[in-house]
């Protein structure tokens, strides 16, 4: 191997390694301010507060976290972005008494058990394999909480309820319409109890639509679209299924409905 392929490969994943941090950022600065009325729907209904253990899966930048903290709750978070992670940490480094570990159910693990309320604020119905994912890695958690815990699933609500699904299109996806019980399903077979649920209006609001396109992108759900063509190719396709979402002052707004289920453990 030539000391020029090296080299090419270094700066490769270097520009890949960039590209992360800006997608992570723009997550943590547009888009995850979109689910807010999610979390502060289930925090109210399950009344978060200082008797609170919680542990978030698949916590993101943690502003999920950062809001049940301020209701007085002990927070734990997981993920495997460490992208995310690292904003996370510099979200809560305020709260000392925040765990925030890089990795899955078993980093957890490894930092104790004892949760009393598990969240997976993560919605399925946006890609193939998402429902699989969840249910794999409720498996792994439900073990770390006490019994009779709460644990949170969450879904999109039907595509003609969600603005976004056609954008979501331009990811190579239909979003698919999940089943009206395909969160009970899911924490049926992970050996949860539901014991009820709740929707939520989540509207996608920018303030143009080159921060519309960069939120989206943020998400996640065009990564495969961007690998087998290109970053310009998608973008513009993403902005062309955002016209019917502008108005005329620019801005950017498509209406969501959100799904939670509520189970427990055994």
């Amino acid at each position: 191997m030539t000391s020029t392929l090296v080299q090419h490969r270094r700066h490769k994943a270097s520009a890949s390694s960039a590209e992360a941090g800006t997608r992570a950022r723009d997550w943590a600065e547009i888009q995850e301010r979109m689910l807010v009325p999610l979390y502060e729907a289930v925090y109210e209904r399950l009344e978060v507060g200082t008797g609170t253990r919680l542990l978030g899966l698949g916590c993101g930048s943690g502003l999920a976290l950062l809001m049940a903290r301020t209701r007085g709750a002990t927070v734990t978070g997981v993920d495997t972005d460490h992208h995310r992670l690292a904003l996370a940490r510099e979200r809560m480094e305020s709260s000392p008494a925040a765990r925030l570990l890089d990795g899955d159910a078993a980093a957890a693990a490894a930092a104790g058990t004892g949760y009393n309320l598990i969240t997976a604020f993560q919605p399925i119905g946006s890609g193939t394999g998402d429902a699989e994912r969840l249910e794999q890695v409720l498996r792994e958690s439900v073990g770390l909480a006490e019994r009779r815990s709460v644990v949170v699933l969450t879904g999109w609500g039907p595509p003609e309820r969600c603005a976004t699904s056609g954008v979501l299109r331009v990811a190579g996806e239909r979003r698919r319409s999940a089943h009206r019980d395909a969160l009970e399903d899911i924490a049926g077979r992970a050996g949860l109890n539901p014991d009820g649920s709740g929707r939520v209006a989540c509207p996608f609001g920018y303030a143009d639509t080159d921060s519309a396109v960069r939120g989206l992108l943020s998400t996640g759900l065009y990564d495969a679209a961007v690998r087998e063509t290109d970053l310009a190719r998608v973008e513009k396709e993403i902005a062309e299924a955002l016209h019917d979402h502008r108005r005329p002052d620019g801005t950017v707004w498509m209406p969501n409905v959100f799904r939670y289920l509520i189970a427990r453990t055994s």
